[in-house]
Formats: structure tokens, C-alpha cells, sequence
């Protein structure tokens, strides 16, 4: 049987490098995606995962044993993510438009990933957060309350705004769109 989340995190804050590079593994995915799905661009969702990895480690002695560790690391990647947005704001703004770009092939990305990405892209910040940590990284109501730092009650209020607002717009057709 494999070692918990839990039980990796308290052995990688005593200085475990197996268990950290097990809990590396375990959760990278799912980290991705989250950030891959608040950003839409696999580059700077790796940039952000990376960031991510730097702020666990350096942030590492904060985690209380026995407490889930994943609505823990769902707070640091949300600040991760906050963080990034705002940087990548302070960065846009002092760039120069040029006439002419230049051409630069993009990674391919997959058609169910675009097509998330599109209808994500129409909700509320805060509902789409909620979205991606219950159905693509598949946390718990309780789970993401904690991660987001609100009640279980907040989330389900989000989540079912979003949910019907994700059927609305499956009904019509999105302009703009290849599909």
C-alpha cells in the first residue's frame, strides 16, 4: 500500500527527498491541469506549476499533520495563480506592439482541452477556480471550501452557477469558435 498525501508531506518536512519527489509525482498532474485550465496556455501553466513547486518547498513547514494536505496546496496554487495573473499584467503593460510577429509554432493542444477552455473563459473567475478543482482535479466540496477559504455552502452556490451557466452556453453556438 502506498503512502497518503498526508504521510508524504510529513516525511518531505523532515527532509524525506523520496517522499518529496513521490508527492512531486503524485500531484503535478493535477496541479497542471488546474493552472492549464485558469491560463490556457500550456507554457505559462508550466511556469506557473514551477512556481508553484517553489512556494510548496519553501512553504513546507506550514502544513499541520494530519490535515488534508490538498485544500492546503489548493491555497498556495491559488495564490500561485493570483500572483502569476498579476505579474503577467505588470509585464503586458510595458510591452511594445509590433507590426509584424513572428512566427512561432504552438504546441498543439488538445480539442476537449480547447473547448473547456472556451466555455471556462465565459465564467466568473471565482466559478471557474470552483469548476476546476471539482471536476478536473477532483477535490471535495469540503476540499475546495478549504482551499478557497470559504464555506462548503459558497462553493456549492458557485459551482451551481456555473453549472448553469456552462448550459446555456452549450446551447448556443460560441462565435468565434472552430467546433
Amino acid at each position: 500500500m502506498s503512502p497518503s498525501l498526508e504521510q508524504l508531506m510529513t516525511r518531505y518536512q523532515q527532509g524525506d527527498r523520496e517522499a518529496a519527489e513521490a508527492l512531486v509525482d503524485a500531484v503535478s498532474p493535477q496541479f497542471f491541469r488546474f493552472f492549464l485550465g485558469c491560463v490556457g496556455d500550456r507554457a505559462h501553466a508550466e511556469d506557473l506549476l514551477q512556481d508553484f513547486w517553489l512556494r510548496m518547498h519553501a512553504a513546507r513547514r506550514s502544513y499541520r499533520p494530519p490535515a488534508p494536505v490538498l485544500p492546503w496546496m489548493y491555497a498556495i496554487a491559488r495564490r500561485v495563480r493570483v500572483d502569476g495573473y498579476r505579474r503577467t499584467k505588470r509585464v503586458s503593460g510595458h510591452e511594445v506592439q509590433m507590426d509584424e510577429l513572428p512566427e512561432v509554432p504552438v504546441p498543439a493542444q488538445r480539442k476537449d482541452e480547447r473547448e473547456l477552455a472556451v466555455f471556462l473563459e465565459q465564467l466568473p473567475e471565482s466559478q471557474q477556480e470552483v469548476i476546476l478543482m471539482l471536476k478536473v482535479s477532483g477535490l471535495t466540496l469540503e476540499e475546495v471550501a478549504a482551499a478557497t477559504r470559504t464555506s462548503v455552502g459558497a462553493v456549492k452556490q458557485k459551482a451551481h452557477r456555473a453549472y448553469e451557466r456552462l448550459r446555456s452556453l452549450m446551447r448556443k453556438p460560441v462565435h468565434g469558435s472552430p467546433f
